[in-house]
């Protein structure tokens, strides 16, 4: 089938944002008294943070507001959003597509962060959809953002190619019948 539409993930795909989001976990988790684990912390990317905060609180019995604690961790990150970078391989992907396909981004960020990332990179106006975490019922591996994405663009999905940095984002992809591209390699390459 013929790729009628390019779909991006943002943090680690289109920004280098990964790592300021650890800084702000790190930040908020040991505030709250909470273990998480570098290596756990890129295991879940995709995972929104008020999800990830009630999985912690869980398993560490440690009775948390999770969406007062998602807020403060999110409120952590904006405040280093200045500092975001392209990811340059794959941001060129995007502005080269520019009115040649139509493109969306899915992400399992909130609505807020995600905007400002892409007004501080310069790439809102790229876009003819943005999909968070709060626009879908399941998140990442289950295809829903993506499925949703494709559905606002108007293109089936088995004519779009998205784009991913996690495992979870590139199972989620596979499961909405997609091409998924995995952007760590590329990254590795540069």
């Amino acid at each position: 089938m013929p790729i009628q539409a390019l779909i991006f993930d943002c943090d680690g795909t289109l920004a280098d944002s990964m790592p300021l989001h650890w800084r702000a976990w790190k930040q908020v988790t040991q505030h709250h008294g909470i273990h998480f684990a570098e290596e756990r912390f890129y295991s879940l990317g995709g995972v929104p943070a008020r999800d990830i905060v009630k999985l912690l609180s869980e398993e560490q019995g440690r009775p948390l507001d999770y969406v007062a604690v998602a807020r403060e961790k999110e409120a952590a990150f904006e405040q280093m959003i200045p500092q975001i970078r392209p990811v340059e391989q794959i941001a060129k992907i995007a502005r080269e597509s520019r009115g040649k396909l139509r493109m969306a981004v899915a992400s399992g960020g909130t609505r807020r962060v995600i905007t400002q990332t892409l007004h501080h990179l310069g790439m809102e106006d790229l876009f003819q959809a943005v999909v968070v975490s709060d626009d879908v019922a399941r998140q990442k591996p289950a295809p829903d953002i993506f499925l949703e994405a494709a559905r606002r663009l108007g293109v089936a999905p088995e004519n779009c190619r998205a784009y991913e940095d996690t495992d979870l984002g590139l199972s989620a992809i596979r499961a909405a019948g997609m091409e998924a591209v995995d952007v760590r390699p590329l990254l590795a390459a540069a």
